[in-house]
């Protein structure tokens, strides 16, 4: 009987094996190095030897950055919901302290963000000079 090749382990799209994106992911999402390796099925050492690989860090940087954005986006589908819910408890209807507390809600949301496009549109003018001057 010939012996058969030991199976190889499965890779999903992204061209990593399970245990390697499981991996990722719980680092991504904040695991210590105990966890992860507990989740992934590895040993704290191999978790060690993967972050200290420039390039594996830097992927656990990215699915996080990814992950973050992706809760940013749901959040800003829902902001249109919870505008309206804000704007619906300051109808003469509603009692006192709710109408106040939505009213500040309301007050401290639209001056954040004023502060964050004022603040994009600021880093976008710089980026354009620094694009500008280094061409």
């Amino acid at each position: 009987m010939v012996a058969q090749p030991a199976p190889k382990p499965e890779k999903p799209d992204n061209g990593m094996t399970k245990t390697a994106t499981t991996l990722l992911l719980a680092l991504a999402c904040g695991a210590t190095v105990e966890g992860a390796a507990r989740q992934a099925g590895l040993s704290e050492r191999t978790v060690y030897r993967r972050l200290a690989k420039a390039a594996f860090r830097r992927r656990v940087q990215e699915v996080r950055a990814d992950m973050v954005q992706r809760a940013a986006g749901a959040l800003t589908a829902a902001s249109t919901e919870s505008i309206k819910t804000l704007l619906a408890l300051q109808q003469s209807g509603v009692p006192p302290a709710t109408r106040l507390g939505a009213a500040r809600a309301v007050l401290e949301l639209g001056i954040r963000l004023r502060e964050v496009v004022d603040l994009e549109q600021r880093i976008a003018a710089l980026e354009e000079r620094l694009n500008v001057a280094g061409t």
